[in-house]
């Protein structure tokens, strides 16, 4: 383990504070997660059906494979320039493109408004832009491990055909906090903290019951999702999260595979430009990604767009804005 490079992270961490105010809290999470810049990531600005975006290419990246990002930031911090370098390097290590998006944030926009953005974004994909949802992927951290299993439900639910994988990483999965190392590894995790939390579940679901499988997806039935690698730090409150999702994933018959990084902290994947740990999570997500890429064959994909356009004219089509732009 590369320990120094460890020390110097926990270090500025112990510096860091949310602040009092909202603005405060936005503000100074942007300022502590803002890395530079990957040297050789191209960025295009987009529109996907109304949510802003940002498609992040690199020189290997496969234009028929795209990984759908929702950054984290407890709903209601963090945004896609802030997330652009881990973005750019989970592209690098998976070979495909990366759509960040800014999803609409709390407490302005409450519980379901983030979730609808992502779905937005999906469909964006796959019926304006033409992925095959097998080229696509799902991926998030934290709050937006929370939105990416969220959507492969509801996808689920509304009989869509879902994306190839799901990566989650550190994903803040029960907003009940009833994981036993909210308070046992409350002490080692300088990131988050259970008032933190409060105050985040506050903001996102205020009038809503928290236990709704797509608020809290740890209560969800998680049988019929694709396969799913859960990464977390053994040194996080959100520990306790992981290895529930992990368990209960596995006794939905979903593959499902959990690494646990040893004394690594709350996604800490985001210092991976300065912290070993980080680029062999980030080299393992890519290759995990890579490997449920199924490529089909030209008949295979136009027989499910047919499916997808026919399913478009379902009750599914309530969730859709039924704005396009040309790929």
């Amino acid at each position: 383990m590369s320990q120094n490079e460890l020390n110097n992270i926990l270090s500025m961490l112990q510096d860091f504070s949310w602040g009092d105010t909202l603005a405060e809290m936005r503000a100074n999470f942007n300022r502590c997660f803002s890395l530079p810049s990957h040297p050789t990531a191209q960025v295009q600005t987009l529109d996907a059906d109304g949510v802003p975006a940002e498609l992040i290419t690199l020189p290997n990246s496969d234009p028929d494979r795209v990984i759908l990002y929702l950054h984290g930031g407890g709903f209601v911090m963090g945004t896609r320039q802030t997330y652009r370098r881990i973005a750019s390097d989970l592209a690098e290590a998976s070979s495909a493109r990366v759509l960040v998006i800014d999803y609409r944030l709390a407490p302005e926009h409450p519980y379901p408004a983030a979730l609808e953005d992502t779905l937005t974004a999906y469909r964006w994909l796959v019926e304006t832009r033409r992925f095959h949802p097998s080229q696509v992927a799902i991926a998030g951290d934290s709050a937006g491990g929370n939105l990416a299993l969220a959507a492969l439900l509801s996808l689920r639910d509304t009989k869509e055909i879902l994306p190839s994988s799901g990566l989650l990483i550190s994903p803040y999965c029960d907003l009940t906090q009833t994981s036993s190392t909210i308070d046992t590894h409350g002490h080692l995790d300088l990131m988050v903290s259970r008032t933190l939390m409060d105050t985040l579940t506050a903001w996102y679901a205020p009038h809503e019951n928290v236990k709704d499988p797509l608020i809290s997806p740890i209560y969800a039935d998680l049988s019929g999702l694709p396969p799913l690698l859960i990464h977390v730090g053994a040194a996080e409150i959100l520990l306790g999260d992981a290895l529930r999702l992990a368990h209960q994933a596995a006794l939905a018959n979903v593959a499902v595979e959990l690494k646990v990084w040893q004394d690594m902290i709350h996604c800490f994947q985001l210092f991976a430009p300065m912290l070993e740990e980080g680029r062999v999570a980030i080299s393992e997500a890519g290759a995990f990604l890579q490997h449920h890429w199924s490529p089909k064959n030209r008949y295979e994909q136009e027989t499910d767009r047919t499916m997808l356009a026919s399913l478009s004219q379902s009750p599914a089509s309530r969730y859709r804005t039924g704005r396009s732009l040309p790929r």
